[in-house]
């Protein structure tokens, strides 16, 4: 391969270039970013960024030099309009065409918009982009009517930082618990409800409409099952994201809640790979989680060059909120019961889940070790006894011996 093109500058991105300089590729290595400036990091938009802590070249993916130390050839500002594996091209917007035998998508997501009359309404912010981060922050001045909708990890993020800084915020989801089937149902509800003891005001339920009165600043949202509407002066969606598939549609690739690849994440073509999150390993759930992101790098790079596929760990995401981190660990959904380590509300805890003897999945609030240690029996497959899991007095890496 003379030439390898990567379509996308996010962390999936920018860790199958390094992936594939470390695993020995001499090559051409062409990364073609739709965004202006060099690429960032995505997770501080809704957290420093958004606090004002944080500036662009804080959250740089890699410093200036580091392209050209790995000879990556960075093309900022270079929208992909289409990929034409067969004759081995990108094309660019304008027309022009760039030749590579390989081509990496790593095109990530866009957030998806507010299906109701209204969502388009310039008081409606998403938050996917440093731009769109900054012109959030803008908004959030104390005393500030924000509504936040979608109490995912985005949304309670967002909730969280804006109460911070000042402002009147509620936090509106259709569903009473969130977050239950990633964290279990322990942690999800001691997450839930520390935004009320934070001040903000959470409102089950769906919003059906937003309206504008003329020549109002603020505009109504409308909740089903609430018969006033609530007032807001700005209003964040984070109801998730739609994968960026428009591309691997075009060429013809599998796709199917994301481009459908295999454990070297390549797709239904030998010359195309995907890689964070538009991509779906087949059988498996779409990960838009940051380190699924760097190992869907790793994997791409160890398939491009014939490598054997690097070992993956137990599934791992966190998130911060309200001056607390939760972490996670495995899926929740393949536990049959779960064992409380600690009080949940009551500082820091954890929850395991447990299928047999085996542990399958943890969940903490500020217990880095406790998920550490469970990431390593997870991934080692070691029988534990529940007893000293839930034993505060038990170092859990004794249990890695069996």
């Amino acid at each position: 391969m003379k030439r390898i093109a990567v379509v996308g500058a996010g962390l999936a991105a920018v860790s199958t270039c390094d992936a594939l300089r470390t695993q020995g590729y001499d090559g051409e290595l062409v990364l073609f970013s739709a965004e202006e400036g060099l690429p960032y990091d995505r997770p501080p938009l809704s957290k420093d960024v958004l606090l004002g802590k944080a500036r662009r070249e804080d959250v740089l993916l890699r410093p200036a030099d580091w392209y050209e130390q790995r000879g990556v050839e960075l093309w900022p500002g270079a929208a992909v309009t289409a990929i034409h594996p067969e004759q081995g091209t990108v094309e660019l917007a304008g027309g022009s065409a760039v030749g590579a035998e390989r081509i990496v998508l790593a095109t990530g997501g866009t957030p998806r918009a507010l299906p109701v009359p209204g969502g388009d309404d310039p008081s409606v912010h998403l938050l996917r982009t440093w731009e769109e981060s900054e012109r959030l922050r803008e908004r959030l001045l104390p005393g500030a009517r924000v509504v936040v909708v979608g109490a995912g990890l985005i949304g309670a993020e967002t909730a969280a930082v804006a109460v911070a800084l000042g402002c009147r915020v509620t936090l509106v989801d259709p569903v009473a618990v969130p977050l239950t089937a990633a964290v279990g149902p322990e942690i999800a509800e001691v997450l839930h409800r520390r935004h009320a003891e934070e001040g903000i005001e959470v409102v089950t339920g769906g919003v059906e409409r937003i309206e504008r009165a003329e020549g109002s600043e603020e505009v109504s949202v409308h909740i089903s099952g609430r018969p006033v509407p609530l007032a807001a002066d700005t209003v964040v969606v984070g109801i998730g994201i739609r994968p960026g598939t428009a591309l691997a549609e075009a060429a013809g690739l599998t796709v199917d809640n994301g481009v459908v690849v295999d454990a070297a994440q390549r797709t239904s073509h030998p010359h195309v790979f995907a890689v964070g999150d538009v991509a779906r390993q087949d059988g498996h759930r779409r990960h838009e989680h940051w380190e699924a992101a760097q190992q869907d790098g790793e994997a791409a790079a160890a398939g491009l060059l014939g490598k054997p596929m690097p070992q993956r760990p137990a599934q791992w995401f966190w998130s911060d909120r309200h001056g607390s981190r939760l972490e996670a660990v495995g899926s929740m959904a393949d536990a049959g019961r779960t064992v409380l380590r600690g009080v949940p509300g009551g500082g820091p805890c954890t929850v395991f889940g447990l299928r047999g003897d085996r542990l399958v999945a943890a969940a903490a609030i500020d217990r880095v070790r406790d998920i550490k240690a469970a990431r390593r029996l997870i991934d080692r497959g070691v029988a534990v006894d529940a007893a000293r899991l839930a034993d505060e007095t038990t170092d859990l890496r004794t249990l890695l011996r069996g």
